[in-house]
């Protein structure tokens, strides 16, 4: 059987991220099949220039949204109509809700396939698989352990599972373009340092003081640190550079895939629990992760990341700090600690 299989994880962009060691599994178990990707429009660019990929779909999730806000729903049936018909000519024979909410279970399900699979399927979600890959007992350190459990479950060989970032060509040579503008060196040299503070939730956060250190402390070696994150981050990296002149500041001058394409020629990533620290590790470049509210994993399966963690009684709370603010997880991480971290991650040979 050369099966045609659509997965489906929407968002978000660390999650995509995690979720890409399908594509290898499947591709291993199912080398001739014909694999797409459902996802939302903002991660399409994490998925587009991977050659293991067939197809990448992009959900209309905000016209979707536009037409319910302006009370036309005889034109949102429509598009959900057509949206549906066109998942169903691919004839898809099975379907991954990688997700394993209603609306990716629901989206799974318009695609018509006689077996569709769910991983930790929830809010009625399960009632629209055909097959559910549940939690396993106990915590499972390893990064991506869900979607490798249901890698697993489909019977994708060992060690077929890794992380899958592809970099466009189009996106490396804008990305070094705006590095070269900005004085950092060239991709040949790999002396510059990705630094990615910023992600959604404030627990989750490193000290802005701390980042503006770090920095002059990169500096203080010959590395050229420099500053990487998404358009809503641009007022706090405008906070960060100002306190520290050492730092470049890309915030929000690059798309997506060109991001992947930065990180990729960096010398080193340093990073919170966010979506860029999880492409380091993706692709392979020298990671240092900061964590305290979170823990999802502490084995990377590489020595190229390393993950600093040391849990406190209140830790992980997760989405429910019970400290005030105060966050003593992140304060725990003092630069010299951090910079010590990434002169080792510097050493790890390549794979």
């Amino acid at each position: 059987m050369t099966p045609r299989i659509l997965v489906v994880r929407l968002s978000a962009i660390g999650d995509v991220v995690m979720a890409s060691g399908l594509i290898p599994a499947l591709r291993a178990r199912w080398p001739e099949a014909h694999i797409a990707w459902l996802t939302e429009p903002t991660t399409v660019p994490l998925l587009r220039h991977n050659p293991r990929l067939d197809e990448v779909i992009p959900w209309p999730r905000a016209a979707w949204q536009q037409m319910w806000k302006e009370r036309r729903f005889r034109d949102l049936w429509n598009a959900v109509r057509r949206f549906r018909s066109e998942l169903r000519v691919r004839r898809f024979d099975i379907v991954l809700d990688a997700q394993g909410l209603l609306k990716s279970g629901w989206l799974g399900w318009l695609a018509g396939a006689p077996r569709r699979v769910g991983l930790l399927s929830r809010e009625g979600s399960q009632w629209l698989m055909t097959e559910r890959v549940g939690p396993r007992e106990g915590d499972d350190p390893r990064m991506s352990h869900e979607y490798r459990d249901l890698a697993d479950h489909l019977g994708a060989p060992p060690g077929s599972f890794r992380l899958d970032l592809a970099v466009g060509a189009a996106p490396r040579d804008v990305a070094r373009a705006a590095l070269a503008r900005a004085a950092v060196p060239a991709a040949s040299d790999g002396r510059f340092v990705v630094l990615a503070p910023f992600t959604t939730r404030p627990q989750k956060h490193w000290f802005e003081d701390r980042w503006a250190a770090l920095a002059g402390a990169l500096r203080a070696e010959g590395l050229v640190p420099v500053l990487m994150g998404g358009p809503g981050d641009r007022e706090a990296a405008a906070r960060i550079a100002q306190s520290a002149p050492a730092v470049i500041n890309l915030v929000g001058q690059l798309k997506l895939d060109e991001t992947v394409a930065a990180i990729a020629d960096a010398a080193l990533l340093i990073g919170v629990d966010t979506g860029l620290t999880h492409m380091g590790t993706a692709l392979g470049v020298p990671t240092v992760g900061l964590f305290g509210s979170t823990r999802p994993y502490l084995d990377t399966g590489t020595p190229r990341t390393a993950i600093l963690y040391e849990p406190l009684d209140c830790s992980p709370c997760r989405r429910h700090p019970t400290c005030g603010g105060a966050f003593h997880c992140m304060r725990h991480w003092t630069v010299e600690r951090v910079m010590a971290q990434a002169r080792l991650q510097l050493q790890v040979p390549d794979a």
